[in-house]
């Protein structure tokens, strides 16, 4: 079982639920936990019902992988999956509520649909499952709970009013939550990342003017990659993060600092 004592980063015993898990970001983190001594459960729109990439790895580790497939956009499948995770998983220890989705237009062109969408995806479901596995953690006095946020929880964005308020309001139910449960013995942290080279940012990096130039306003002077995450997830997910509440961990190459 776990000893923090010996190693506060050591998730031997725990059970993590990591959403969007299938690629990208939610994939390394899931890898990553695994690494650390975490089983994993994974959650995602498009998992494949056996033989995924994200199973494959986390089983490498030596650790177990019970998988999901569940459209985050509605919230009748979170309800069911709850249910469902109670009944076959048992206990969850660590929820990294990962999955989102970004649509991009000019403001005066953004659609009340893709407006609505990345709202539910990116902001309400999020909190949907952290209050409702919340419950449990409160019940059993620990747990640990980290968003993913993004620099646009900082700042504007250019032809993403819907990802920037959804991430906004991601910081802001971070430490609302945070308020509410730390004394409790329930952490809940976000990580922020930087420009990560994800199917996300695609459109960024093919554009050979803003390629340049978020590089260059980059300190580390490089796109990230979804395993510079790795560190920062196992910490909060670890005892090695009891005194750290509601903060918002910007993990960017330097990017807020310029």
């Amino acid at each position: 079982m776990h000893d923090a004592a010996r190693n506060p980063f050591d998730l031997t015993g725990r059970v993590a639920l990591v959403t969007g898990c299938r690629r990208g970001i939610g994939l390394a983190m899931a890898r990553a936990l695994a690494a650390a001594g975490a089983d994993i459960i994974g959650v995602s729109a498009s998992l494949e019902e056996s033989g995924s990439v994200v199973a494959r790895q986390v089983e490498a580790c030596g650790r177990t992988f019970r998988g999901y497939r569940v459209d985050l956009a509605d919230r009748r499948a979170i309800r069911d999956l709850t249910v469902r995770l109670e009944a076959e998983a048992g206990t969850v220890d660590i929820l990294v509520n990962n999955a989102g989705t970004i649509r991009r237009a000019p403001a005066v062109d953004y659609s009340e649909e893709d407006w609505d969408h990345v709202l539910e995806v990116d902001l309400t479901a999020q909190f949907l499952l952290a209050r409702d596995l919340g419950r449990g953690m409160l019940a059993r006095g620990g747990g640990k709970i980290i968003f993913t946020a993004s620099l646009l929880s900082f700042q504007g964005g250019i032809n993403i009013a819907a990802y920037t308020a959804a991430k906004s309001g991601i910081a802001g139910i971070t430490r609302a939550l945070a308020n509410e449960w730390a004394g409790r013995g329930v952490n809940v942290n976000a990580i922020a990342p930087g420009y990560i080279a994800t199917d996300n940012t695609q459109a960024l990096r093919d554009d050979p003017d803003r390629n340049v130039s978020i590089v260059a306003r980059i300190p580390a002077g490089r796109w990230g990659s979804p395993d510079d995450i790795a560190g920062a997830v196992v910490f909060l997910a670890s005892s090695a993060s009891d005194y750290v509440h509601g903060t918002v961990l910007p993990v960017d190459g330097g990017w807020l600092g310029r």
